[in-house]
């Protein structure tokens, strides 16, 4: 064949392309190569995924628990179960009646699953809220000297199983509600500077009681509506229950059945053990419980003392 020939050849040669068999068998040896590879791309982006859950779990988790800390350390008293079960008509009275949720306030009424755990009254400081002018010279209110004052205030932190509503998790959140007393005038004691919150009345300490525990177990609030908020503090908080007691014999367990979020309460001694448990998993699959032993329910737990001054005048 000369080169004429061949180059005819060549051109008029029809393009066969693959066989069937030659598709099947490419297809099958590319399978056999990808499947492992995306097996192996969705497992790394899974537990990335999961990891990423975990550590902003423990980040939120400690955050939170620095916070309560923070805050338990100014407190006064601290309520224990007698006093958040009980109600002010009951023979041995409590304030079960006088917060939320059988108070109502935005964010926490009788229509939310939201259960106090930690209550107590603490000594807040407030920088500089009154001048320390007690004339009306020219020099003196151009240039006044700022005075700090403290207040007391009712804390409490509520554990809030959330509900499908698209906004917040399936499984819980911490809440926090705060009404504070105002800054009277101290040119004036009938007027204040910066005024009480809606439904703050100030514990006496005067009523009938034996302890201090009695007297304030008999704190009622005050005529108004309450009109400050049980706000979020933080979401994926673990649901699972257990009935067992963790609380040392000194204390009192609450609430009495023990989930993400529960307080081991000694009244007399102003402690309080707390103890928190997030829900990483939840993050990913909504899952309302998580296995304790996954390594996903990061937990941390504290005991904090409260050091606030207590005035009994």
């Amino acid at each position: 064949m000369n080169s004429l020939q061949l180059l005819r050849y060549i051109h008029t040669k029809p393009n066969r392309g693959f066989t069937l068999i030659e598709l099947l068998v490419g297809i099958v040896l590319a399978g056999l190569v990808i499947t492992p590879l995306m097996t192996f791309m969705l497992n790394i982006l899974a537990t990335q995924r999961q990891e990423e859950a975990k550590a902003n779990t423990e980040q939120e988790i400690q955050s939170t628990i620095n916070y309560i800390t923070q805050d338990l350390r100014q407190a006064i008293y601290i309520y224990d179960a007698d006093g958040l079960n009980n109600t002010s008509t009951d023979i041995s009275p409590g304030i079960r009646n006088q917060i939320p949720p059988l108070t109502p306030a935005p964010g926490c009424d009788t229509d939310a699953n939201c259960t106090p755990v930690l209550v107590f009254w603490k000594r807040e400081f407030k920088p500089e809220v009154f001048s320390q002018c007690t004339s009306k010279s020219i020099n003196c209110l151009a240039n006044p000297r700022l005075n700090d004052t403290f207040v007391y205030s009712l804390v409490a932190y509520y554990l809030v199983e959330n509900q499908a509503d698209g906004t917040n998790s399936t499984t819980a959140r911490i809440a926090r509600f705060q009404i504070n007393d105002g800054v009277k005038d101290p040119r004036n004691s009938n007027s204040y500077i910066e005024p009480p919150d809606d439904g703050f009345q100030f514990f006496n300490l005067r009523v009938p009681g034996a302890t201090l525990k009695d007297k304030m177990n008999r704190w009622q609030k005050a005529n108004q509506n309450y009109t400050n908020s049980v706000a979020t503090l933080v979401d994926f908080i673990d649901t699972s229950t257990s009935t067992k007691q963790n609380c040392p014999d000194n204390t009192q367990q609450v609430p009495a059945v023990a989930s993400g979020f529960y307080a081991c309460v000694d009244s007399i001694n102003t402690t309080a053990q707390v103890h928190l448990r997030g829900n990483a998993i939840a993050r990913i699959r909504n899952e309302a419980t998580c296995d304790r032993t996954s390594g996903y329910c990061p937990s941390v737990s504290v005991q904090v003392q409260g050091r606030g001054l207590l005035s009994r005048n």
